[in-house]
């Protein structure tokens, strides 16, 4: 008995499944920019057929992660800092609005989601978590999450897009060990604020914490992207 074709609700799942997959080589530096691949080469690295790898990859495409080249294949884009800039500045918008709110809102709004920053930001410097990557991840977590309490959806919405955009360029800044203190240090002071609801202070610290993070991206350099890489794949040590 011949299988069935997928069914188009199939195709759109498997075609989400690689986006995810592919996104997620490029924010952990499996795939940095320049790197050229093929589809065939990605559909045998993950099983799949060629259509859901290639709706990935021109969604990827009109997102401006990748390009494509009908002889030469599909590459990751290189940095464009302008637009990083841009992004960042988007971003302090976003943020240092949604934290007004915040602190605007009756003490007892949102009660669960900052008990559960709390919980992982002010903590003794013994309890905090060594490992970059996860505090990267968790960084992106408490940035988000912020968003989210001021109960905005449309401003959560375009905030992850902005999240998702520099989510390479970011995760940069935690391949160095002096971040993860130092975002510990500026978070549980940005969170502190926010819970005693001193929209001015939390305001200014968020700030200069995204500004110095913004600082940080002006500095990278293609060798600091290949370096993590290397740290990603265990080599070097």
């Amino acid at each position: 008995m011949n299988a069935m074709p997928p069914t188009d609700a199939e195709r759109t799942s498997r075609a989400d499944d690689v986006y995810a997959l592919l996104k997620r080589d490029i924010a952990d530096f499996r795939l940095v920019p320049g790197d050229r691949f093929t589809e065939n080469e990605v559909c045998e690295r993950l099983g799949v057929s060629r259509t859901p790898v290639r709706q990935a990859l021109f969604r990827m495409k009109q997102e401006g992660f990748v390009e494509v080249s009908f002889r030469a294949g599909w590459r990751v884009l290189p940095f464009d800092f302008d637009k990083f800039e841009q992004l960042y500045d988007l971003r302090m918008v976003l943020e240092t609005e949604a934290v007004r709110r915040l602190c605007a809102m009756a003490p007892d709004s949102n009660q669960e989601a900052l008990a559960a920053l709390a919980a992982i930001w002010l903590v003794p410097p013994e309890a905090r978590l060594p490992d970059m990557a996860r505090v990267g991840e968790l960084d992106e977590a408490f940035h988000c999450t912020l968003v989210e309490a001021a109960g905005n959806p449309e401003m959560a919405r375009v905030h992850r897009d902005v999240t998702e955009r520099i989510r390479l360029i970011r995760r940069l800044d935690f391949t160095k060990p002096a971040r993860v203190d130092a975002t510990y240090e500026e978070h549980g002071r940005i969170l502190r604020a926010v819970l005693a609801h001193r929209s001015d202070e939390a305001c200014r610290l968020l700030r200069s914490h995204i500004g110095a993070s913004q600082a940080e991206v002006r500095k990278i350099t293609l060798h600091e992207v290949y370096l993590a890489r290397s740290q990603a794949r265990g080599e070097g040590k």
